[in-house]
């Protein structure tokens, strides 16, 4: 069983990775392409053509808030309904020309390292590579 204080240290840490990881960069990147951080996540996992409960699934959301955000794909020009092969009361939601670049461009802009990790050293940033690695379980 872990000691209070290093119950305390784990606490910490988790905090400060959560604030620097998950909202600020993807919320960063979701204001800069003009999208609600839903529409972002949506055309992240629209590699393939899903449907809208599969999408809702994958964003952890109901599936009566995907219609709300693929209508605004739709009204960008992003995405489209398209009827299911097997049952063409099944909607699938895939992206448009336009939303598969705009796709390509959300995976560069996330691979993107935020400020702070590229600010800094190179042996601080192989520090905290390797680190991750060991948490994740990921071999060297």
């Amino acid at each position: 069983m872990a000691k209070p204080a290093e119950d305390e240290t784990a606490r910490e840490a988790w905090a400060l990775l959560a604030g620097l990881v998950y909202p600020p960069h993807f919320l960063d990147v979701s204001r800069r392409l003009g999208l609600s951080p839903l529409a972002l996540g949506a055309i992240r996992f629209l590699d393939e053509p899903r449907t809208m409960s599969a999408i809702a699934g994958l964003l952890h959301c109901d599936p009566s808030n995907v219609t709300g955000i693929v209508d605004g794909l739709e009204e960008k020009g992003l995405a489209t309904r398209l009827p299911a092969e097997h049952d063409r009361r099944v909607k699938l939601i895939a992206l448009s020309a336009e939303g598969r670049r705009l796709r390509g461009r959300v995976d560069r802009e996330l691979r993107k390292p935020p400020a702070w990790l590229e600010g800094l050293s190179a042996a601080d940033q192989r520090t905290l590579r390797d680190l991750l690695r060991r948490a994740a379980g990921v071999p060297a």
